[in-house]
């Protein structure tokens, strides 16, 4: 038997036991939402034929030397034609905005950059049907019992009739709609936008008005700002962290003052060091806190409540990153994975995102070209590609 063969083989022997706890495992996802009552109807259209989906599998163990720099998320997300595209969705959808502004006392900036964020403005939601990577993830992933409830959740959003099962789709791990809830999020917290619906996928609307909802039920403060750059005194070695929140006055007696050298004003704030002390510097009120609540990642954090400020017309992060490789815009991040094509390297269509396939091509690119090798999209690996 020659050597494919072989190989054929074995891949087969280490899947086949998978498949078959995974079909055993289905069963019991079916029994228990039909137990919780969802219609027959729903289970058959959800679960007949169906088989998992192990690029999600993939995705929840993803290399962690792949993990981005705060600097490359933050610049990936805030960049000129995500501010442009932003600015003309609100225009777009100014009606809604003013909307769940109005309802729930969330800024209408706030909101616009977590519809950029989470789908680039309703363009990006995700194609994975939900029934598929939440049955593969409660059978054959990590935190099973977490994935088993969202697809009883999202089941359920089947049922009632809120959303039918072919719009059901979304991220790997079951995010879906322009602002990406989980399932569970959905049936808790989706708001009817000013149309009365709660079409989060097809209404940017009814998507808007159910985060403003989101934000309100986690405790936005109306008129309170996230927070704002500031400027750390010479070898600062005071406390920071979001949650060690302080009166500003105690932050202006340690000699930290706004970037812009207004004052720090009042409420109570935490010293937010992204990067640490050589980084951009912030304090963030509660409403960061908030906005952390629903994407538990400071960096995310960070993101979002850029881009509302610069939505807004404010300015950018003011101090440079402690770094000589920023990253790089979504209009530069095409032209690298144009040039990695160019060399032979199957990127897919360059659109700007950096997946699994460019990453692995930057790697390799990069350990050809004597850099460090570590899946970076960087300014140093885009200038060595057009050399």
């Amino acid at each position: 038997m020659n050597r494919l063969a072989l190989s054929c083989l074995a891949a087969l022997a280490a899947t086949a036991p998978a498949h078959a706890d995974f079909s055993a495992c289905v069963a019991s996802l079916k029994a228990e939402a039909a137990r919780a009552g969802v219609s027959r109807e729903t289970l058959d259209r959800a679960f007949d034929g169906l088989r998992p989906d192990m690029k999600v599998l993939e995705f929840q163990k993803a290399q962690p030397e792949f993990k981005t720099p705060v600097w490359d998320y933050v610049d990936s997300l805030v960049d000129a034609e995500r501010i442009a595209d932003g600015k003309a969705a609100m225009a777009r959808e100014a009606h809604a905005l003013a909307y769940a502004e109005r309802t729930y006392g969330v800024s209408r900036y706030m909101l616009a950059a977590i519809w950029g964020v989470e789908s680039n403005f309703g363009t990006e939601m995700g194609s994975r049907p939900l029934a598929q990577s939440l049955s593969t993830l409660a059978c054959l992933g990590e935190r099973a019992s977490y994935f088993r409830s969202e697809l009883m959740a999202a089941l359920k959003i089947v049922d009632r009739g809120d959303i039918p099962a072919e719009k059901l789709a979304g991220s790997w791990a079951g995010a879906f709609g322009q602002t990406q809830f989980m399932p569970s999020s959905y049936l808790r917290l989706a708001a009817p936008g000013s149309d009365g619906g709660r079409d989060i996928v097809d209404s940017a609307g009814d998507a808007l008005a159910s985060t403003a909802h989101y934000f309100a039920k986690s405790g936005w403060r109306p008129g309170v700002p996230w927070g704002f750059e500031v400027k750390l005194p010479p070898d600062y070695s005071g406390p920071s962290g979001r949650k060690a929140k302080e009166p500003m006055p105690a932050w202006a007696a340690r000699g930290i003052a706004r970037i812009d050298g207004r004052p720090l004003g009042g409420g109570e704030a935490g010293l937010l060091l992204p990067a640490g002390r050589d980084g951009p510097a912030f304090l963030v009120t509660h409403n960061f806190d908030v906005v952390y609540s629903y994407n538990a990642a400071e960096s995310y954090s960070l993101a979002a409540c850029v881009l509302a400020d610069r939505l807004a017309g404010g300015p950018g992060i003011a101090t440079p990153w402690p770094t000589d490789d920023p990253g790089l815009s979504r209009v530069e991040r095409r032209e690298l994975q144009t040039l990695l094509a160019r060399r032979g390297y199957d990127v897919g269509q360059p659109d700007g995102a950096i997946g699994n396939k460019t990453k692995e091509a930057i790697a390799d690119f990069q350990g050809k070209a004597g850099l460090p090798v570590n899946g970076r999209a960087s300014a140093k690996v885009l200038e060595a590609l057009r050399r």
